[in-house]
């Protein structure tokens, strides 16, 4: 008699929390976020159970979130090279947890703990324990990240994520979006900062609110304006049926990328993503807000979406 053999989801083990209206779907391959809903409505452009993520939806970007030109930076005196996941523009992108199999270290029926263990490798000789902890509650979801140092010496390190927004409509140039950034990065063909520039009188402020409307956005923010308690948020509003969905940072997170898909069929404009992030892209290589952490050392950083 033969034995049908097990078919195991693209995106591997599916962990679903609920609160309330609210529902989300954590996935054992890279420990992303699939989907979030709130009301039946769907705040994250996702992907299905049979199905890969596309386009970096919902991926969790560690240790180090963009490009890196060349795959290649300098540390501790030494030249590391990582392989290039993005070959047309000889970059490597979004760091080295995407496609591995996460495990689930605690989970209750609001909230799961997803943790993996990053093993030295060729271009990045660091050990790091990974947890994210996902959680729904009236403030909507939390995502709090944690990376430990468990090797014996110094690691750079960097985090992101990278859900796409969406409100339902079909492309997001209606709609209303808010970015609270002082500084945009210009960057050149390859997607790779060349400096920076203040927003103001230019196409890219969107600290008033107003509508996208044909804009192609792929640009790091950053200078964020953050209320008391050092929270700054994103806001995509669709001013025909007064719904919104806000994304929030705290304060480890200095820097937002703000995309429309433009170039990517399976997005198009359909979408919004903002993706949270610790660093600026290419920031192994320049240097610039990487996190140093020692042996034994811990950083934690959080972020959220809530429905208006």
């Amino acid at each position: 008699m033969s034995i049908e053999p097990e078919v195991i989801a693209p995106s591997g083990m599916q962990i679903e929390i609920v609160a309330g209206d609210q529902r989300a779907v954590i996935v054992e391959v890279g420990g992303g976020l699939r989907a979030y809903s709130a009301g039946g409505r769907d705040l994250v452009d996702g992907y299905g159970p049979g199905d890969m993520s596309s386009s970096g939806r919902g991926q969790v970007l560690m240790p180090w979130p963009n490009r890196l030109q060349d795959g290649s930076y300098e540390f501790g005196g030494r030249r590391h090279q990582v392989a290039l996941n993005e070959p047309g523009r000889g970059n490597a992108i979004h760091g080295l947890v995407r496609w591995v199999a996460w495990t689930v270290a605690a989970r209750e029926p609001h909230r799961v703990v997803m943790e993996h263990v990053l093993h030295p490798q060729p271009g990045y000789p660091f050990s790091l324990r990974l947890g994210i902890e996902y959680s729904l509650s009236d403030s909507g979801l939390r995502v709090r990240t944690t990376a430990t140092n468990v090797g014996t010496g110094r690691c750079p390190y960097g985090a992101g994520a990278h859900p796409y927004l969406t409100l339902g409509t079909p492309t997001v140039d209606g709609l209303i979006l808010r970015v609270p950034a002082r500084t945009m990065l210009r960057s050149d063909a390859r997607g790779l900062p060349t400096g920076k520039q203040a927003v103001a009188h230019t196409v890219y402020d969107f600290r008033n609110p107003m509508p996208i409307g044909a804009t192609a956005l792929d640009h790091a923010f950053t200078d964020l304006e953050r209320d008391a308690n050092g929270v700054a948020g994103v806001e995509l509003r669709d001013p025909d049926q007064a719904t919104a969905v806000r994304l929030w940072v705290d304060e480890s997170y200095p820097y937002v990328m703000i995309f429309t898909g433009d170039p990517l069929a399976d997005v198009n404009r359909r979408s919004l993503a903002v993706e949270p992030m610790t660093c600026p892209p290419n920031a192994f290589r320049t240097g610039e807000a990487v996190i140093v952490l020692e042996p034994g050392a811990s950083i934690t950083g959080t972020w959220g979406i809530i429905a208006r």
